[in-house]
């Protein structure tokens, strides 16, 4: 083997990597796609059998712009969730637990258990 026929290799290699990259994300967007028929997806997934690089040309041409608005949905929503539970683990409240906090507060003022001095720290520190 020459220097040059290893050079062609690792091209050659690169190009497959990067297309196997790209077809793996062309999967998982269209597997998470709620709005895509079972049938649209298996006919998809023939398509990128049969002809795999049109077919991704295709999709990514396509459907391109949805597969971007899809992913940062996602990553919103998984933010999202670690940040609660960061929030949950961290003590926190979420604004929904700082409202129960609120209410429970209320009925102990209601009851006579605590004074309004009292009430008012518990309040102020559930909505900190």
């Amino acid at each position: 083997m020459s220097f040059w026929d290893i050079v062609w290799f690792i091209v050659i290699f690169f190009a497959f990597m990067a297309y196997l990259m790209v077809l793996f994300m062309i999967l998982g967007d269209l597997m998470s796609d709620n709005e895509t028929s079972g049938w649209a997806k298996g006919a998809w997934v023939v398509f990128l059998v049969i002809l795999p690089l049109i077919a991704s040309l295709i999709y990514l041409i396509a459907r391109g712009s949805g597969m971007s608005r899809r992913r940062m949905a996602e990553v919103k929503t998984v933010q999202k969730m670690q940040e609660d539970y960061i929030r949950d683990v961290a003590g926190q409240p979420t604004a929904a637990g700082a409202a129960d906090q609120v209410a429970k507060a209320k009925d102990l003022l209601d009851s006579g258990t605590i004074t309004r001095d009292e009430f008012d720290a518990l309040k102020a520190k559930a909505l900190a």
